[in-house]
């Protein structure tokens, strides 16, 4: 291999990365991400921060052929930590194997135990080079693991083009003159020096390869289109036999020798042309192949004819074993250039049938898309493309996914998968953030109304649920209503709704209860379940629907089921007045979202901050992104309920008009009562009258105390009756809507001050103050402070929670070691490292002036 000069023009790129192995030497863990153009040097640094002192250092390099193949990056890292099988996390079998499915979370929190471990006998350096081409799995995993390593003494360093934005980076420009000039040859003629400096523009590798080119390339070139020249131009140069080796080894993406030499062989090469590679610095052959940069790897390939290619993949499947490798076999044969073949075709749908099964989603894209090219079948072919398609979309790629389909003849398809086609485009547009998905479900149902009426009637659900989400005003929920037709048999979810929209709440109530009660609907749209339970006003039944979404989730692997579930249980506990509980669910929901690289559910925190008045969370929250459908409705509705609680009606009127206009489920009922009260201090009787008119209406549908006391409460502000205000909380002092039962207290004593009723406004104001200080409804609270005053009363202030320091997160782990659960335990749940939850009680205890977990039990505010 050719010398490399030693490393310059770096010295600020060194001084962190030296920064960054100490912290980690001093158990303050840590990762970079290298990022620039090819052969600008990353892969150099990664070289030097390598020999670093005191650290166990661990590998791992992406090649682009591999990218197929899950867990494939993560399987050289881990490999050499692994050690005897029986010490493994079963996760990381699971995911090296084949024994089913993985979940790539527990696989990172394995891969963090692992090296944690690794990393108590000395500290570990992981180095990741060309990080853009791991495989997906991979990817997310070891991205998973950087962001946990704070605590632990590991630092990560990935050389990557693009990609793990998420990640502390550190972008690599070209080198000053001064230099670049020691990079470039001496021998070099002057003027030959001043042009390749000029083209290089500080890349190291263009200043060592340019001299070499042959010719006067076109000054439009790209430096790595000129460095991959200058690699084809050496590979031109070899002999025959020595180019046929090279190809072979390029299209082996492992580096594995065994394979390499045996399909060499196959082709008549023998040992020698090992030697004329070598000689030409484009790659070495030892324990594994080596080649000297990624664009090596990339110039050979295209500079080989297809039928070389081709002639090195048949080889290559050749020689694979396929019992213990067939997905790399299959992976081959598909690039073997055999033409449409549907052997191949199937044999590919099966690797990626594994692939998926080994939480390897992108991979299953890309071999399907493979065999979908292949095949034969018209129909196997739109089948394959069809789940590639899926597969796409699964894996977070869009663009790709809308790319694929529209590949994909549709013209000579039968109804079925034409309507397949339509849901395919709809779950497209949905997740590109267009309002038109639901538009695709319901041509969907359309189509297959006549063949298949229960198919029919599911996607008449998909659309419907969809168009929830989107927000009613996109027209399709109501087309969808309109165009279901009943089903045979008893009324399931979809006459539920139907029935709710065309004979109202009343007719619709038992049937949206017997909903909420089955479990088979509940698995099925366990969104649309929750949101028909909160419809009820019945608080009892959202708990154990939501309660049934995160035990399914969890029981499943489901991160998106679990943080459905959590979500709507902090939005359930927030209007029961738990914020403990709520902010609880919002920190485990947020850790499974920050897992996953993926940004948290919003709403419940919007609900939080609105019921605990905090202007300034709500303003950052309404700051992050519009956002359309509900989470726009959800918005308004907390705003609502916020400017409420600050007395500020005529913004709360405005903002519950825009919460109510959309006749969302369950939002529109929950905006009514901020409606109201807004809408009676304001003057606006009509509009006061037609809210409560239809706040009845919905709560007698589900006749529960919370409902009925809402709606009474409603009644008196615009009737003044005091009978009405004894009703409101004679029907809510039964129900666990305790927010809504200490305003209506609040509602009743403002009402009692305004009739000149001072002992008996004092006291109940006195006692809607306790109670709304108790929940943290700050807003409330201080209104019912300045009528308690404005009645003649003394306002007693209530001591500030122990817990009002802590952050959500630190809540969550103060509650959870309160009642008794383990560092690992709560690790597992957040995942987290264990050392990282320890390093949490650190300061939780601080700020609390506590010393042990015992402390934390007795603490107001921890576990309540």
């Amino acid at each position: 291999m050719r010398t490399v000069p030693p490393l310059v023009g770096r010295d600020e790129e060194l001084r962190r990365l030296e920064q960054l192995t100490r912290a980690a030497a001093e158990g303050r863990g840590g990762a970079l991400v290298l990022r620039g153009e090819p052969g600008i040097g990353k892969s150099a640094l990664l070289d030097r921060v390598r020999r670093s002192d005191g650290f166990r250092v661990v590998e791992a390099s992406g090649v682009e052929p591999e990218a197929e193949l899950p867990f494939a990056g993560l399987h050289q890292l881990c490999l050499p930590l692994l050690g005897r099988a029986a010490e493994v996390p079963a996760a990381l079998r699971d995911a090296f194997g084949s024994a089913g499915a993985p979940d790539v979370f527990r696989v990172g929190l394995a891969v963090l135990e692992l090296i944690g471990a690794a990393a108590r006998e000395r500290p570990v350096l992981c180095a990741i080079d060309d990080a853009h081409w791991l495989d997906h799995a991979s990817a997310k995993v070891l991205s998973f693991v950087a962001r946990r390593i704070a605590e632990e003494p590991v630092v990560m360093v990935f050389a990557a083009r693009d990609g793990f934005d998420e990640l502390p980076g550190l972008v690599l420009g070209g080198l000053p003159e001064a230099q670049a000039r020691l990079l470039v040859r001496a021998t070099l003629d002057e003027q030959v020096r001043d042009r390749i400096l000029a083209e290089a523009r500080g890349n190291p590798l263009a200043l060592l390869e340019l001299p070499g080119e042959d010719g006067d390339p076109p000054v439009t070139s790209s430096v790595p289109h000129r460095i991959e020249r200058s690699f084809r131009a050496r590979f031109a140069q070899l002999p025959a036999t020595a180019r046929a080796l090279l190809v072979v080894a390029a299209a082996e993406p492992a580096g594995d020798p065994v394979p390499v030499w045996a399909a060499a062989h196959r082709l008549g090469i023998d040992g020698g042309a090992a030697a004329a590679v070598e000689a030409s610095g484009l790659a070495e052959f030892g324990t594994r192949v080596r080649f000297c940069h990624p664009l090596a790897r990339s110039a050979v390939l295209g500079a080989a004819d297809a039928e070389q290619r081709h002639a090195a993949h048949r080889s290559l499947a050749a020689v694979t074993d396929p019992v213990a490798d067939p997905d790399r076999r299959a992976w081959h044969r598909g690039r073997s250039g055999t033409g449409p073949d549907e052997d191949v075709a199937a044999e590919l749908e099966s690797a990626a049938a594994r692939a998926g099964a080994r939480g390897g989603v992108a991979a299953t894209a890309t071999v399907l898309e493979r065999a979908a090219a292949l095949s034969l079948d018209p129909v196997r072919r739109t089948d394959r493309t069809f789940a590639a398609v899926r597969a796409r979309l699964a894996a977070g790629g869009v663009e790709a996914a809308a790319e694929l389909l529209a590949t994909a003849d549709t013209g000579g398809l039968d109804e079925r998968r034409r309507a397949e086609a339509d849901l395919l485009r709809g779950r497209i547009a949905f997740a590109a953030g267009g309002d038109d998905g639901p538009a695709f479900m319901l041509r969907a149902a359309q189509r297959v109304s006549e063949v298949d009426p229960a198919v029919s009637r599911e996607h008449h659900l998909d659309a419907l649920e969809m168009a929830l989400v989107v927000g009613r005003a996109s027209g399709v929920l109501d087309a969808v209503l309109a165009a279901a037709a009943p089903a045979p048999g008893p009324p399931d979810v979809l006459d539920a709704l139907v029935a709710l929209e065309t004979r109202g709440h009343r007719a619709a109530g038992p049937l949206l209860r017997a909903a909420v009660a089955d479990d088979a609907a509940i698995a099925a749209r366990p969104a649309l379940a929750a949101m028909i339970a909160a419809e009820l006003w019945d608080l009892d039944a959202h708990a154990d629907v939501t309660g049934r979404i995160v035990r399914a989730g969890r029981t499943s692997g489901s991160p998106m089921v679990v943080r459905l579930g959590l979500a709507q249980t902090a939005s359930g506990a927030v209007l029961a007045g738990d914020f403990a509980t709520a902010a609880s669910a919002i920190a485990e929901e947020e850790a499974i979202a920050d897992a996953a690289g993926e940004p948290p559910l919003r709403y419940p925190r919007l609900h939080l901050a609105a019921m605990r008045g905090d202007h300034a969370e709500l303003a950052r929250l309404g700051a992050e992104g519009d956002g359309g459908g509900q989470l726009a409705a959800n918005l308004h509705w907390a705003t609502a309920l916020l400017h409420n609680g600050r007395g500020d009606y005529r913004a709360a009127l405005a903002a519950a008009e825009e919460a109510t206009v959309p006749g969302d489920l369950f939002l529109a009922g929950i905006a009514l009562p901020e409606l109201v009260e807004a809408a009676s201090r304001c003057g606006a009787r009509a509009a006061a009258e037609a809210a409560a008119d239809s706040l009845a209406e919905r709560t007698r549908a589900g006749g529960s105390p919370w409902g009925l006391g809402v709606a009474a409460c409603a009644r008196a502000l615009i009737s003044g009756d005091e009978d009405d205000y004894r009703e409101a909380l004679d029907h809510l002092d039964r129900s666990p809507a305790a927010p809504h039962r200490a305003r209506a207290r609040l509602l009743y004593g403002e009402w009692l001050r305004r009739r000149n009723r001072g002992l008996d406004a004092r006291e109940t104001l006195r006692a809607a103050h306790r109670e709304l200080a108790d929940l943290g409804m700050t807003a409330f609270a201080d209104r019912a402070a300045d009528e308690l005053r404005a009645a003649g009363g003394r306002v007693t202030r209530r001591p500030a929670s122990a817990a009002a320091e802590l952050t959500l997160q630190e809540r969550h782990i103060a509650r959870q070691v309160a009642t008794g659960a383990t560092s690992k335990e709560v690790a597992e749940r957040l995942f987290l490292s264990p050392r990282t939850v320890d390093a949490h009680l650190r300061n939780i205890f601080r700020k609390l002036g506590v010393s042990s977990r015992r402390q934390l039990r007795d603490l107001p505010g921890v576990t309540a």
